[in-house]
């Protein structure tokens, strides 16, 4: 199996929950909105499950906003990526792993705009070798076309093999089984849904995910003993 790296980004190489929460504070503070609006903010935002237009929709209506709801998105937009952080760690892992031979990739959903200002201001441009957003290419996980199209833009054959990275089971585990990937699902952003395929590993974070790609890297081998269980 050829050494191809896929990532998802929110909730996997950065922490898009508490980016978010910061975000909820901020808004509601500045709208003078009261101070259980954070609160609902980040419950009715489902972990960003939900639509980002829908979502919108509904705070302007629950808070009787005068501002448009695409002007509230827009406004999110531009705000989000000054508040998303990639752990040190995680920066140096991915180093780590491109220096090992690896070639790695962002696989994310989402708005153009919003996705790459992320992974330009968080540091993780300079720390992979190609990006696919939704938003950008027009195709969304877990479409297996997106994850095709990283393998390309990293040089490499999705028919090879590799590993997708990711905390949605549906998206980023069962997009990335039926891309021919093998899977590790970054664990505890909730449970596992009934009926879904496991992937081959669960990990704590994205750092704990690097560690075990580079430890295959060291060996040159292709060994699933050496991924232990979690």
């Amino acid at each position: 199996m050829q050494r191809l790296a896929l990532f998802d980004l929110d909730n996997t190489l950065v922490d898009r929950q508490l980016a978010f929460s910061v975000w909820a504070a901020e808004f509601a503070g500045e709208a003078d909105l009261g101070g259980d609006a954070a609160c609902w903010l980040i419950t009715a935002d489902r972990q960003g499950a939900r639509p980002r237009d829908q979502f919108f929709r509904e705070v302007r209506d629950h808070f009787g906003l005068a501002e448009p709801a695409d002007e509230l998105w827009a406004a999110f937009r531009a705000r989000m990526p000054d508040l998303v952080r990639c752990e040190t760690r995680v920066l140096d892992g991915l180093s780590q792993l491109r220096a090992s031979g690896w070639r790695v990739a962002i696989v994310t959903n989402g708005m153009a705009d919003n996705q790459l200002m992320k992974i330009e201001r968080s540091g993780l441009s300079e720390r992979v070798d190609a990006c696919c957003v939704s938003g950008e290419v027009g195709i969304r996980k877990p479409d297996v076309r997106i994850f095709q199209l990283a393998a390309e833009r990293c040089g490499l054959a999705l028919a090879d093999g590799g590993w997708m990275i990711g905390d949605n089971p549906e998206h980023d585990i069962a997009g990335g089984r039926a891309a021919g990937l093998r899977t590790m699902w970054v664990g505890g952003q909730g449970d596992w849904p009934k009926g879904e395929l496991r992937a081959d590993r669960t990990v704590a974070d994205a750092a704990d995910a690097i560690s075990l790609l580079l430890d295959e890297s060291w060996h040159g081998q292709d060994d699933r003993s050496r991924f232990p269980s979690r």
